[in-house]
């Protein structure tokens, strides 16, 4: 049975996280980066490390997935009406992070410390704050 477009977006407003509004974006957003920086923390040294750190151990094939889940963010804040200045600035993040990353060893610590991801929440935050008040989060 088909879904109108204007019941899929009903049902879609209903779901946390799942809405246009920059409100749901951000949820997206928080949750991919958690997702690719801080999903794991090592035992012993209480380090976070993520989905971008694991997958980028696997040569090349790793560094594809995790350049494609980061452009999903740029993707993201291009819904959110950011300025081509900070697309650009994020799509190089998330550029560096994956030309860096492909080289052996090297790039595998460079992943540890060059959080692309977490870069790019940051200035998506500040998007919200400026922009989208009603979407920003308060930290208690």
């Amino acid at each position: 049975m088909p879904v109108s477009q204007d019941k899929f977006d009903e049902m879609a407003k209903n779901m946390p996280g799942m809405g246009r509004d920059p409100e749901s974006i951000r949820q997206r957003v928080e949750a991919m980066e958690h997702l690719l920086e801080r999903s794991i923390t090592i035992p012993g040294v209480n380090f976070p490390i993520g989905l971008d750190f694991v997958i980028g151990l696997v040569p090349v094939i790793g560094d594809v997935i995790t350049a494609s889940m980061g452009a999903y963010i740029v993707w993201e804040a291009k819904n959110l009406g950011m300025s081509r200045w900070q697309l650009t600035r994020m799509a190089a993040n998330v550029g560096i992070d994956t030309v860096v990353g492909a080289v052996p060893l090297v790039g595998d610590a460079f992943d540890l410390v060059w959080r692309s991801n977490t870069k790019n929440l940051k200035m998506i935050r500040k998007h919200i704050e400026k922009h989208h008040p009603g979407a920003q989060i308060v930290d208690v």
